[in-house]
């Protein structure tokens, strides 16, 4: 049995590595935690990134051996790419509120329609700080203790500072444009995905259609998550990571 195991955990956009705190606070002593910053986004806010592999590129130095990764939506495609391109570095993936395809396509109806992507963008170049909070109101729509989840998102931002506007747009750019579902199929570590029944930008109806058109059968729909699962039901979600961690901690 391993004395410890190692998650690096990534977050997703407009956000920094702070949005984990409370989860890391909560996890055991053998987990040993990596938060990272993608680059544009907090401590990392004057590294320049243009696309996916930018970022996947950031994220390699961090480990030399496979451990778990855990991306939260536009962090989970960076998982992806990264599980898909450095399997040596990947012995899991847990992906939170992710999409393999976050815009909607002819045959791909699981998911937003690209004007809520292009809004976004033009937005931003009218007022930064709103455009923010309203991405932040969507995270949460349908939930009970909404307030509560964008307080613990906007304490999460002011503590490490926020993403340059490059580093959104650019973000953005990459959720408009990323199509990683024929990519699955060719990841060789276990993927496990953890969705919300109210998330408005991860339909819940891409659970279903993750297990029966990708073979994926490690999914998890919780019923009343939104698009922070990590945040709004936490105990739900260290439950799901440590029984990841547990099994190769074990092998």
């Amino acid at each position: 049995m391993r004395d410890s195991v190692t998650c690096v955990f990534v977050h997703g956009w407009a956000m920094n590595s702070a949005v984990w705190d409370d989860c890391i606070a909560a996890l055991p002593d053998w987990i040993d935690a990596i938060v990272v910053d993608l680059p544009g986004h907090g401590a990392m806010a004057n590294v320049a990134a243009d696309s996916l592999y930018d970022y996947v590129r950031a994220l390699i130095p961090l480990v030399h051996q496979p451990v778990i990764w855990v991306g939260w939506s536009l962090g989970g495609l960076v998982v992806l790419r990264l599980a898909e391109l450095y399997p040596q570095r990947v012995a899991a993936a847990l992906l939170v509120a992710t999409n393999p395809c976050f815009v909607r396509q002819h045959d791909w109806p699981c998911a937003v329609d690209r004007e809520v992507f292009n809004q976004f963008a033009s937005d931003l170049n009218q007022d930064q700080q709103k455009t923010i909070r309203r991405f932040l109101a969507l995270q949460v729509k349908g939930l009970p203790d909404a307030m509560s989840v964008v307080r613990q998102l906007q304490k999460s931002i002011q503590s490490r500072g926020q993403a340059s506007k490059e580093a959104l747009v650019a973000g953005l750019k990459i959720l408009l444009d990323t199509d990683l579902r024929q990519n699955i199929g060719l990841i060789e570590c276990p993927l496990h995905w953890l969705q919300g029944e109210r998330d408005s930008l991860v339909p819940p109806a891409l659970a279903a259609v993750l297990r029966d058109d990708f073979a994926q059968a490690n999914v998890v729909l919780h019923p009343q998550a939104s698009h922070a699962p990590f945040i709004s039901h936490r105990y739900e979600f260290i439950k799901q990571l440590l029984a990841i961690a547990e099994e190769l901690r074990g092998s």
